[in-house]
C-alpha cells in the first residue's frame, strides 16, 4: 500500500469549477500511477477555509468512487498560505515503490511541492496566452 498526494488551486470558489478541478486532480493521480478505482483504499481531501462551494469528495463520487471511504477536512489556517487549495491524500494498493509514486500538483498548487523529484505538476497558463 502507498499514499499518493495531490493538490489543485481554484480560480474561484464556484461549485462547477471545484468539481472540474478536483475531478481533474483525481483522474491525473489515477493516470500518472496506473490506478483504477478498485485500487483505492481511502481518500482524505482537505480544503482551505475559503472553499465553500461543494465537498471535494463529491467530485470523486461522480467519478465512480461509490464504495471507497472518502472524507473532507479543513486545512490549517497558516498566515500567508496559498488560497483556494484542495489537497488529497489517497491510500492505494499498488506495486509501485515509494520512489515510483507520482504525486500530482495542478495549477497554482504546482508551486507547493517543488522539492519532490517525481511530481506531475501542471501550472496555470498565463492570463494572456
Amino acid at each position: 500500500m502507498r499514499a499518493v498526494r495531490g493538490a489543485t488551486q481554484l480560480e474561484v470558489d464556484e461549485r462547477d469549477h471545484l468539481l472540474a478541478r478536483v475531478a481533474e486532480m483525481v483522474r491525473d493521480v489515477m493516470t500518472s500511477n496506473d490506478l483504477a478505482v478498485d485500487d483505492f483504499v481511502s481518500i482524505i481531501f482537505t480544503a482551505t477555509s475559503d472553499v465553500h462551494a461543494e465537498f471535494p469528495a463529491y467530485a470523486a463520487r461522480q467519478l465512480g468512487f461509490h464504495d471507497v471511504p472518502l472524507i473532507c477536512a479543513r486545512e490549517l489556517e497558516i498566515e500567508g498560505s496559498m488560497p483556494r487549495v484542495i489537497r488529497m491524500m489517497a491510500h492505494v494498493e499498488t506495486g509501485l515503490s515509494r520512489a515510483d509514486v507520482t504525486h500530482v500538483y495542478l495549477h497554482g498548487a504546482a508551486a507547493l511541492r517543488r522539492d519532490l523529484t517525481r511530481v506531475h505538476a501542471v501550472p496555470d497558463e498565463p492570463a494572456d496566452g
